[in-house]
């Protein structure tokens, strides 16, 4: 045998290949259509060339990717792939959001406790007072703009409970909130004084929050988070600040809309909503079969932090790929019998195949457990004090170009109930 035949053939570029496409036209579509467009193309593949990457279609490859620590996340390069060049937006200290390797081990090893969940069942009972209070105003009128009167305030109040913040800068934090995560948007670039305004005054109350938390420790999130040590490793001032501006931005804007996306889904499928109202027991259930048909998130990004071969192509480092979790999701291994297409909420889960909309791998979502227990006990609520529902005609879905999807307007009729 020659040395010839011993050498293995090196792996093909993917720059290489001839991908089917996914198109920005494909975002710009409906929501239905958008989805079946993007099925369509992972019929063909399970990778797709996109406009700046590669769009990563199947489940088992989505996982696979999300779990390998040599693709790291993209979050901290939106700004410059957005051709955004103010160093406010580029020089930001790292957050556990897109630190990577030991730094991203320590940060995660340091808070897990204050994320656990624990911790979020501490909080149950007040989130039902919370979605009650928001049901009661409209209850006895029978129609509702749900996305506005209950989806878009409801978890500001838990976040503030959780981390110490007072009633009266509820309102504070929603609008912070909101703008802030504007840099995720496909109109982040023009919207940069916002932004900038929202995260400096986010940064300037959290500091004075955690101040004040030194001299006066309390039950609650800062204070723990302070209190974190591990092998004599504590948060320094600047981790507190970016752990904190973490909690507030993603424990709202994703839950608000997570929970406006699950009502949408239930307006099209009145018989499920009867039944979690009938049996409120499926609310693990139900809450995972949502996020699986319609997350609120859905994709994500990472680059490749060094020549990496996956599947016998090579991917040149610095090679952006963006999993589409929502397409994984629908991908038939998800569930163990049945369609994917068919909603259900009685369909137990899949072990070791979960839903994706909370991600997978290092980065999986630190405050899955706060999220779970949010619509865990929101959406019973609901469907008992709002039986009957029925969209009231057009729902407002917010730009495809926003990065947490969710309704903007969801006018809805039900039968009134007096009471709780």
């Amino acid at each position: 045998m020659s040395d010839a035949d011993t050498v293995t053939a090196s792996p093909v570029s993917v720059h290489d290949l001839d991908l089917p496409l996914v198109t920005p036209e494909m975002r710009e579509l409906e929501r239905s259509d958008s989805a079946k467009a993007y099925r369509s193309v992972a019929e063909q593949s399970w990778i797709a060339r996109s406009p700046v990457g590669y769009s990563i279609l199947h489940y088992d490859d989505v996982v696979a990717i999300l779990r390998d620590k040599q693709w790291h996340n993209a979050v901290a390069l939106l700004p410059t792939l957005m051709g955004i060049t103010d160093p406010f937006f580029t020089d930001r200290p790292t957050s556990i959001l897109a630190a990577e390797g030991e730094a991203h081990v320590r940060l995660r090893r340091l808070v897990a406790k204050a994320f656990s969940p624990r911790e979020a069942d501490r909080l149950r009972p007040f989130m039902r007072d919370v979605v009650n209070d928001l049901i009661d105003p409209v209850a006895s009128t029978g129609r509702a703009d749900i996305a506005v009167d209950i989806c878009d305030p409801y978890p500001i109040p838990i976040i503030c409970e959780l981390l110490g913040a007072p009633r009266e800068d509820w309102q504070l934090f929603s609008r912070w909130a909101e703008d802030v995560l504007r840099i995720f948007d496909g109109t982040a670039a023009d919207e940069l004084d916002v932004i900038k305004q929202a995260q400096t005054e986010l940064n300037e109350y959290v500091v004075e929050m955690i101040e004040r938390r030194r001299t006066e420790p309390r039950s609650d999130l800062i204070t723990q988070l302070i209190a974190a040590e591990e092998q004599g490793d504590r948060l320094s001032s600047q981790e507190l600040v970016t752990m904190v501006n973490a909690v507030i931005i993603g424990g709202t804007d994703t839950t608000r809309n997570q929970l406006s996306c699950a009502v949408g889904v239930f307006c099209d499928h009145p018989d499920q909503w009867a039944l979690l109202a009938e049996r409120p027991e499926l609310a693990p259930q139900a809450v995972e079969e949502v996020m699986r048909y319609f997350g609120a998130i859905r994709g994500t990004g990472r680059f490749a932090s060094e020549d990496i071969v996956y599947r016998d192509i090579l991917f040149p480092k610095g090679t952006f790929v963006f999993p589409s979790l929502a397409s994984a999701n629908f991908d038939g291994g998800v569930i163990a019998d049945g369609d994917a297409h068919t909603f259900d909420i009685t369909r137990e889960p899949v072990k070791g195949r979960m839903q994706m909309t909370f991600g997978s791998g290092i980065h999986y979502c630190l405050g899955a457990s706060l999220a779970r227990a949010e619509l865990q006990e929101a959406l019973p609520i609901l469907a008992q004090r709002m039986p009957d529902l029925a969209a009231d005609g057009r729902i407002e879905w917010k730009p495809t170009a926003t990065a947490i999807f969710g309704a903007e307007h969801l006018p809805v009729t039900f039968s009134a109930v007096a009471g709780r």
